[in-house]
């Protein structure tokens, strides 16, 4: 077992671009996220090398993403001595759940509860009813440790790039519409945009841990 009193990761927002925690750092306490990862091909890249040099001619400041996921929680905050036993029971609920393809390919904008950080993304257009069973999981364990569930009617997406502040007003309309032609007049676009559910990641502070979907 982790020794309860070791500390979370430092929290400095100069490392992250100036973005904000949502909730303060203390110690033992750590930032806790499971979501789908998503092991971007090259010619995922490749699309993103059109679409974020568009989009930041109505946004400058917009950064892409180093990795991409689906979020399937919230960021929570987990006590040290909490981590394994929540791990544990995410890969004891996760054990029976099949791994399966999607559809992500239309462009929507996002933005944080606070709207102190806005997101281009890419919105799934099918199989909603599999993230929600696995949402469903994910919320039986965290309301068993007494944490947020998830969003209610979420938009699973992958988020492609971000930016500091509300850049709603900026990017929906005819950026949105563009960004939307881009996609779907990039090659292949079908094929790349259609994705593999294979595992389960929970980071934990600066810890991971990967359930595989059978």
């Amino acid at each position: 077992m982790f020794p309860g009193t070791e500390e979370g990761p430092e929290d400095d927002s100069a490392k992250h671009g100036g973005r904000v925690r949502t909730f303060p750092h203390e110690r033992g306490n750590w930032a806790t996220h499971v979501y789908i990862p998503y092991e971007a091909r090259e010619e995922f890249q490749d699309l993103l090398d059109e679409l974020l040099p568009h989009a930041q001619t109505y946004v400058p400041r917009l950064v892409r993403m180093e990795t991409f996921h689906l979020s399937l929680s919230q960021s929570v905050v987990l006590r040290h001595h909490w981590i394994l036993p929540f791990v544990q029971a995410l890969k004891d609920r996760m054990a029976s759940r099949q791994r399966f393809c999607f559809t992500a390919d239309r462009v929507k904008i996002y933005t944080n509860e606070e709207k102190t950080r806005t997101f281009v993304g890419l919105e799934v257009t099918s199989r909603h009813a599999q993230f929600l069973d696995l949402v469903s999981e994910v919320d039986r364990i965290m309301e068993e440790f007494d944490l947020t569930t998830f969003y209610q009617d979420p938009s699973f997406h992958i988020s492609l790039a971000w930016c500091v502040g509300d850049a709603r007003h900026q990017l929906e309309g005819q950026c949105l519409r563009e960004l939307q032609e881009i996609v779907d007049e990039f090659e292949d676009s079908e094929v790349l945009l259609r994705m593999h559910a294979e595992q389960v990641r929970c980071k934990s502070g600066n810890k991971f841990f990967s359930m595989p979907l059978k």
